[in-house]
């Protein structure tokens, strides 16, 4: 597996984590994407962002957001 192929791989396996984290495994797939298209609509300094990272880094158990992220922030 070429090093190209491990990083997405290991950038699905993060991102799978993350919804079953968040509780939705259950999910519909276009219930999930419009939810996730509207938060990619959300400024970088919006409020509603800000209140949602705090939301999640609390979900995370607080763990450092300096460190950088396999995911990113394409959108941004």
């Amino acid at each position: 597996m070429t090093v190209d192929r491990k990083t997405d791989a290991r950038e699905r396996l993060l991102l799978g984590s993350i919804v079953v984290k968040a509780g939705l495994a259950r999910a519909d797939r276009a219930f999930l994407l419009g939810g996730l298209m509207e938060l990619a609509r959300l400024g970088r300094d919006s409020p509603e962002r800000q209140r949602l990272r705090k939301a999640g880094e609390e979900a995370f158990g607080a763990e450092p957001s300096a460190a950088p992220s396999p995911i990113g922030e394409a959108t941004e």
